[in-house]
């Protein structure tokens, strides 16, 4: 059922990118919820059994899933990381392509070192007895700790700088973040202790599993969808005050284009009134150099004054509400594969 519902989550989350992304240039995160979603599908039992049939019924199908899933979260990181404008060196190695390299071939001789058997839906349950398959999985999972960790300092830096509601997609990136990498850890000790025959300890650790897998998820799906949602609200709640601060403004602007004509009033140079910051800017400009012009006789009283103060720090993205700037199943491996 789990990864029905991850699943589910994922293609939601495309869904999402694709309707409140469309025209943006950068696309990994797009690429990574389509790459994740497509290996949660594969995990789904069902699916999963039919195409490893197809295949020769040896669980070749958990390597595609798995290295699929990898990938997805390699592009999750990059995503994450060209939305930040200072990365640390350390951060750039871990979600370097050489990292995702290194952890690929590994996963890869791992995998065919497993005595697989026939097609089964809980392959570590049934073979992390093995040394190779225990090493697969922890390849796995180290890589997700790695690109993790790199991801909640990147989106940890963003809380620093952001505001208001564009606070809410990082803080939920930085605990989808943390609770997938206490995910890890507890996958890596039920590794250690089926390998060490310690099935008591193992079942014991498997309680978090579910919890902490829906956590990671829900949490992530959450930060990367809030993250255009939150740019549209923000972006609605600009050209509102953006309106509010041009029709304030009306009159005064009136006033000193009345005294020194502007470009404004120019049928060579028009602007569009429909563009608000446009419009805005227009004003304050007119206003100033009426204001400055000593050929004109124009006063403006402390209150027209701060209006126009007002509004030069709106269009500089300095006002009180103005927000900072944003850099911003069956038993695969991956999260909420390993039925145990």
């Amino acid at each position: 059922m789990i990864p029905v519902l991850v699943s589910v989550l994922m293609w939601l989350l495309l869904a999402c990118l694709l309707i409140l992304r469309r025209g943006r240039g950068e696309r990994s995160i797009t690429y990574a919820a389509l790459i994740i979603a497509i290996a949660m599908t594969l995990n789904i039992d069902s699916i999963y059994v039919a195409l490893d049939g197809l295949v020769g019924g040896t669980n070749f199908v958990t390597l595609i899933a798995d290295l699929a899933l990898t990938v997805g979260v390699f592009f999750l990181g990059r995503g994450v990381m060209k939305a930040s404008d200072h990365q640390p060196r350390s951060v750039q190695v871990a979600l370097g392509t050489p990292a995702l390299a290194t952890a690929l071939v590994c996963a890869i001789v791992a995998f065919f070192l497993i005595d697989r058997d026939s097609t089964t839906t809980t392959f570590m349950l049934d073979l992390g007895y093995q040394p190779a398959a225990a090493a697969y999985s922890m390849i796995h999972f180290a890589y997700y700790a790695v690109v993790l960790t790199a991801m909640a300092v990147l989106a940890a830096r963003q809380l620093r700088v952001n505001r208001g509601v564009q606070l809410l997609p990082p803080a939920s990136l930085v605990l989808g973040s943390v609770f997938g990498f206490a995910l890890t850890i507890v996958v890596m000790t039920m590794d250690v202790a089926h390998l060490a025959g310690n099935l008591d300890l193992m079942a014991a650790v498997s309680v978090a599993y579910n919890p902490l897998y829906l956590l990671t998820f829900a949490f992530l799906c959450f930060g990367f969808a809030g993250q255009p949602v939150a740019r549209s609200l923000q972006s609605r709640s600009r050209e509102r005050s953006t309106r509010a601060l041009a029709r304030e403004l009306m009159p005064l602007w009136a006033r000193a284009i009345a005294v020194r004509p502007g470009i404004s009033q120019s049928q060579v140079a028009p602007f569009h009134t429909d563009d608000g910051e446009t419009l805005l800017h227009r004003q304050v400009v007119e206003v100033r150099d009426a204001m400055i012009d000593t050929r004109v006789s124009f006063e403006v009283s402390d209150d027209e004054r701060g209006l126009v103060e007002r509004a030069e720090r709106h269009l500089l993205g300095t006002g009180p509400g103005a927000a900072a700037s944003v850099a911003h199943g069956h038993s695969g491996v991956g999260w909420g594969q390993q039925k145990r």
